[in-house]
C-alpha cells in the first residue's frame, strides 16, 4: 500500500527511509576519514559523495541532490562560498560548514548555513548538529505534505449538483462550506468573497466560474459582482429605473440592476 507522501508525489522523510544523504567536501584527505568515522556513529546517514575541491563538489551536489552538505570553505578551484553561488536556492541541501577558520561565521549564516562546526570539533559536537539536520528534514517534509493536502483539497472541484460543498483554503486550514450556508457571493477582481453569516471567506476564481459551480436552482445572479442565495432573501424592494434593492434576512442591502432582474423573478418564482 503507498504511504500519503507517495500518494501526493513526496518521498519519503531520508531518516526513515535510505538515510540522510550526505555529501562531504574538503580538500584535506584526513579532515575527510575524520568525518567519515564521526558520521558512521550517527545513525541514517549516508554519504553518497566525497569530493575535494569546489568543481567536484558543484558535480556531486548536481549528480546525487543530496539532503545534507557537510562543506569546507577553503578549497582548490572554487571555494565554498562560491559553490553554494553556483547551485540555485532552491536546489540547494542543509548545509554544514566545517572549517579551521573562524572568520566566515557571519558569511556562513547570511548564506543560511544550518551550523558552522570549527575544527577540531568532536563527536557530540557533530552529534548536535546531525539532530538539527534531522528536524529541519522533517518540519521540510511535513510541510511540503501539508502544502500538497492543502492544495489538493483546495483544487477539488464538485462533479455533480448533488455535492453541495466549496473546499477552501483559508488561513492555512481547509474549510468545507456548504453552499447552503453562503448568503451571497461578491466580486473581486479576480477573486470572490463569500458571505457566510458574520464570516466571509475569500476564493481566487471568477465570479463567472463560481456562478457555474453553484446551484442554479438556489443561486442567482443579481448583479455584474454580486450572486445572492434566493433562501437567503427576505424582501425586494423597488426602486428607480426597474431596479430592486435585494433584502437578505441579516439585514444585508444589495443591489439587483434590471438585467439581471428577470433571472431573479424566475427563480423567486420557482422556489415559491
Amino acid at each position: 500500500m503507498k504511504s500519503p507522501r507517495q500518494i501526493l508525489g513526496l518521498r519519503d522523510h531520508p531518516v526513515t527511509t535510505t538515510g540522510i544523504r550526505t555529501i562531504i567536501a574538503d580538500d584535506e584527505p584526513l579532515a575527510r576519514e575524520k568525518l567519515r568515522i564521526l558520521l558512521a556513529s550517527e545513525p541514517g546517514i549516508q554519504i553518497v559523495a566525497e569530493c575535494r575541491d569546489g568543481l567536484q563538489t558543484i558535480d556531486a551536489l548536481e549528480s546525487y541532490k543530496p539532503d545534507l552538505l557537510l562543506l569546507d570553505i577553503q578549497m582548490p578551484e572554487m571555494d565554498g562560498f562560491e559553490v553554494l553561488s553556483a547551485i540555485p536556492a532552491d536546489e540547494l541541501p542543509i548545509v554544514i560548514f566545517t572549517t579551521a577558520y573562524d572568520q566566515y561565521a557571519v558569511r556562513a549564516f547570511e548564506t543560511h548555513a544550518l551550523d558552522y562546526l570549527l575544527k577540531p570539533f568532536d563527536q557530540d559536537r557533530l552529534h548536535s548538529a546531525i539532530e538539527r539536520t534531522r528536524a529541519e528534514l522533517l518540519k521540510t517534509t511535513d510541510r511540503n505534505l501539508t502544502n500538497r493536502l492543502l492544495d489538493l483539497l483546495a483544487q477539488a472541484r464538485t462533479e455533480s449538483k448533488g455535492d453541495r460543498r466549496l473546499i477552501i483554503k483559508a488561513g492555512g486550514r481547509v474549510v468545507f462550506l456548504d453552499t447552503d450556508d453562503i448568503d451571497w457571493v461578491e466580486a473581486a477582481a479576480n477573486y470572490v468573497k463569500l458571505h457566510v453569516g458574520k464570516d466571509s471567506y475569500v476564493l481566487r476564481e471568477g465570479i463567472g466560474r463560481i456562478s457555474d459551480r453553484l446551484d442554479p436552482s438556489q443561486f442567482v445572479r443579481i448583479h455584474r459582482s454580486a450572486i445572492a442565495n434566493v433562501r437567503k432573501i427576505k424582501e425586494l424592494q423597488p426602486c428607480n429605473s426597474g431596479e430592486y434593492i435585494v433584502v437578505l434576512k441579516d439585514g444585508k442591502e444589495l443591489s439587483c440592476s434590471r438585467g439581471y432582474r428577470s433571472g431573479l423573478q424566475q427563480l423567486i418564482d420557482k422556489n415559491s
